[in-house]
């Protein structure tokens, strides 16, 4: 038992030194770091895109400092978590140490890598589906009704989480009903559960009452402007690749579910797949939703592998079997993390075309990633802003108001004369404080937007003038201007109010 663990341990201290390694130092934080770490400014049991529970994560990153060192600590914890989690099930489906390694080493070289490198709701989305699953293979295997309200504390977590795990339950429901297992649903304890879990997303639930559901509304813009774009051949070719080295194994477990005598009572998993990624592919869901659903799978599959070579000749392909996903990762290793420079990307784009890592959101191809992108100028925005604002605000209060909230959230983490930038994108048309009059403003807009800021809200100001753009070259943001208004001859919160009711209004 002591010689297992160590060697977790030893997964677990991989996973931490790789996760440090894998973003080059060129690289900043990511776009949606930045307001998933304001939340944590802004504690409440909702926002317009999340729900509250990365905020609290957020929160403690303040706590312990805001450095980016304790920004990348969580994310790998929590798939750290995710490994040991897949130990566990191994070990409960009486996998052997061979059974362990091999789920570990198909989980720890895999998509994991990547989603781990960011400070995101993801992370704990994957580890919380992951327990979800072992609850359930313990409660088949002890009939325990404690797993049941076990499993409805973990939804209930993952649903202050993010959303997406709905999903997860929508694919175990019919998939339960297709087979034996079925008799869950005559457990009066399930319902128990049910209500245990309802009591714990209640809060959140309130706050979308009381702020018109903006969930809706997240959902609404997020179909059509970016799933619009989801390609479903592109969706289940990401599923491949997203775990290239470990594919043998998920298709070891799938097989084993449906012809292992030992797995029968769990073959609902089998279905339950089926029918989750039936549903994502149905909503023209991201590629990475459905991440979760396969550590489960990987665990499933390495027991069944270490059954089938146990005897014989076939106990020498053991070692190829755990070399597999280390060899197949090497490739990724070369693309798929920003640990190469942006130059040599530019230089060097075919492999990075081939996998469709050049494709954006917007169904174009570009130059970079649009993650790496996303990873570039917000320090030198920051940097700009603060010199325009430390001018402004010797003679007078200063507001800053940005286009989108990658801008408002990268200058309150890096600015240096503590802004509190905002916006009317995302939740920080939620953070204005109207309680005193502005006298200036810094206004940061969109590259290459359209409108005239200086014809458009000059006349309010005595003087106004470009103060400064974003010129890196790599930075998606390139382009962004920072435009200067100074001396207020009116009262601007009237019309920052009008706007605000607006945006709020579309919800």
């Amino acid at each position: 038992m002591k010689k297992n663990y160590l060697i977790l341990f030893f997964f677990i201290i991989g996973k931490f030194i790789l996760q440090y390694i894998l973003i080059s130092p060129e690289y900043e934080l990511h776009r949606d770091e930045y307001l998933h770490l304001d939340q944590g400014n802004h504690l409440a049991w909702g926002y317009v895109s999340v729900p509250p529970v990365n905020s609290w994560l957020a929160w403690l990153i303040k706590m312990l400092g805001g450095s980016v060192f304790w920004v990348k600590f969580f994310p790998a914890l929590l798939g750290a978590l995710t490994i040991a989690s897949v130990w566990k099930i191994v070990e409960e489906l009486q996998g052997n140490l061979y059974a362990k390694v091999l789920a570990s080493t198909g989980v720890l070289f895999s998509v994991f890598l990547r989603m781990n490198m960011l400070f995101q709701p993801t992370s704990l989305e994957v580890l919380l589906w992951t327990m979800l699953y072992y609850v359930l293979i313990r409660y088949f295997n002890s009939e325990k009704v404690k797993w049941l309200y076990i499993g409805a504390v973990i939804f209930g977590i993952g649903f202050l989480n993010k959303y997406n795990i709905v999903f997860s339950v929508l694919g175990i429901i019919p998939a339960l009903l297709l087979t034996k297992q079925r008799a869950l649903f005559l457990q009066p304890h399930l319902y128990g559960a049910a209500l245990l879990a309802l009591v714990i997303i209640f809060p959140n639930l309130l706050w979308q009452y009381h702020n018109n559901f903006p969930v809706v509304h997240h959902m609404k813009e997020l179909s059509e402007t970016q799933l619009v774009n989801v390609s479903r051949f592109e969706f289940l070719k990401s599923q491949m690749l997203f775990f290239i080295g470990a594919v043998f194994i998920i298709f070891a477990g799938l097989y084993a579910l449906l012809f292992y005598k030992a797995f029968e009572k769990f073959r609902f998993f089998f279905w339950a797949y089926a029918f989750t990624i039936g549903l994502f592919l149905f909503f023209r869901a991201k590629d990475y939703y459905a991440a979760g659903l396969y550590p489960v799978f990987i665990a499933l599959g390495s027991v069944y592998l270490a059954y089938l070579l146990a005897d014989g000749w076939k106990k020498i392909l053991k070692p190829v079997s755990i070399l597999i996903p280390v060899l197949l990762f090497i490739p990724l290793y070369q693309v798929a993390f920003p640990n190469k420079s942006p130059e040599y990307i530019i230089h060097h784009p075919d492999q990075y075309k081939k996998l469709g890592l050049l494709r954006w959101e917007d169904g174009k191809d570009h130059p970079l990633p649009q993650d790496f992108a996303d990873m570039q100028g917000w320090k030198e925005l920051a940097e700009k802003t603060d010199k325009e604002y430390a001018v402004l605000s010797k003679s007078g209060k200063t507001l800053v108001l940005c286009d989108n909230y990658g801008q408002a959230g990268a200058i309150n983490y890096y600015s240096k004369q503590k802004i509190e930038a905002v916006s009317f994108n995302a939740d920080y048309v939620n953070w204005f404080d109207l309680s005193k009059r502005y006298d200036h403003l810094i206004r940061i807009k969109d590259p290459f937007s359209d409108n005239d800021e200086l014809k458009e809200t000059g006349p309010y100001f005595e003087t106004s003038k470009k103060a400064d753009s974003i010129i890196n070259p790599f930075a998606r943001e390139k382009g962004a201007m920072i435009f200067s208004f100074k001396n207020a001859k009116i009262d601007i919160r009237p019309r920052l109010q009008e706007e605000i009711d607006e945006v709020k209004g579309e919800y």
